[in-house]
């Protein structure tokens, strides 16, 4: 898994299903990755509904969250509609976890992403890297913290 100092890996996924999403377009941001196992089950619903909820101190610390899995962009669309989100979820789905692969977060025996959060800082660097027990959620106070750190005058 990628640790505080590395550099976020590059990528372009797809977060509609007509639409690519690249790390690139948030240069200048801090961003909060948030890698999850699957749509639809119960920790990752309650997961991506409190983000959802938080999305205003989120943007307090002039950050954008990012969640993604290795579900497809169909799913993703089903599943953000479902449950009124209103960020991105982007579709690590072909070829399947080469994102998650590239943060160190991808669980071969489950074939799916491990559940882990990343805070990269402006300049693309993470500043902040948690990988949580996959039956829990890791809540948002983790986060915080690291835009925090990240942003001393917002408090």
């Amino acid at each position: 898994m990628l640790q505080p100092g590395d550099k976020a890996p590059e990528f372009k996924l797809y977060a509609t299903p007509d639409q690519r999403f690249s790390l690139a377009e948030l240069q200048g941001k801090n961003v909060i990755l948030a890698f999850y196992p699957a749509d639809w089950s119960p920790v990752c619903s309650d997961q991506m509904g409190l983000y959802n909820n938080m999305l205003k101190y989120f943007s307090k610390y002039d950050a954008t969250i990012l969640g993604i899995s290795v579900d497809s962009k169909w799913c993703h669309l089903a599943f953000s509609k479902d449950r009124g989100l209103h960020f991105p979820l982007l579709a690590d789905f072909e070829p399947k976890g080469e994102v998650s692969k590239a943060y160190g977060v991808y669980n071969e025996e489950e074939g799916e992403c491990d559940r882990a959060l990343f805070v990269i800082d402006k300049e693309g660097n993470i500043a902040w890297s948690y990988k949580s027990p996959t039956a829990l959620n890791p809540g948002a106070d983790g986060i915080l913290e690291a835009l925090e750190k990240l942003n001393p005058k917002t408090n």
